[in-house]
């Protein structure tokens, strides 16, 4: 029961963080770095789940390998709150923020592997994951950054 209610809180909170990441300009840019994000997510989030190296116990979707949540929402929207501090820094600021952002993620997914049901690691470490989101964030970055360099 406290995952489920878990589950609707980071819902309910990556919902409105959705929203708010949406009211400043360029929109079409966080509009990208979210669906980027969400349809890589997606793909590798069922890879890792195909590959018994984690899985989802609790699930709203019991239909779907991965976790849902994380992957179309709560991910991409990290993504773009990091391309947003990021938007005017350079490579070192990129870097270090996307140490801390990564290491955020990595801390809550840590702790709701060892005490909750929502994510149980098969043959995956806490490293892995900041290794992931870390390279993850970085790339994504670059891409927009090539995009937005073009004329």
């Amino acid at each position: 029961m406290v995952e489920i209610i878990l589950l609707i809180i980071f819902y309910i909170l990556g919902t409105i963080l959705f929203l708010v990441s949406l009211k400043k300009a360029p929109r079409k840019d966080w509009l990208l770095i979210y669906f980027i994000t969400a349809y890589f997510a997606v793909f590798l989030g069922n890879l890792l789940v195909d590959y018994h190296l984690l899985k989802y116990p609790v699930t709203i979707f019991k239909h779907l390998k991965g976790s849902v949540l994380f992957e179309f929402l709560l991910f991409p929207v990290i993504c773009v709150y990091y391309y947003q501090t990021t938007y005017h820094s350079h490579i070192s600021g990129v870097i270090l923020q996307a140490v801390v952002y990564s290491g955020g993620l990595t801390l809550v997914e840590f702790f709701l592997e060892k005490y909750t049901n929502l994510i149980k690691y098969l043959q995956w470490e806490w490293y892995f994951t900041w290794i992931s989101v870390f390279i993850f964030m970085i790339v994504v970055r670059s891409i927009m950054g090539l995009l937005n360099n073009k004329t």
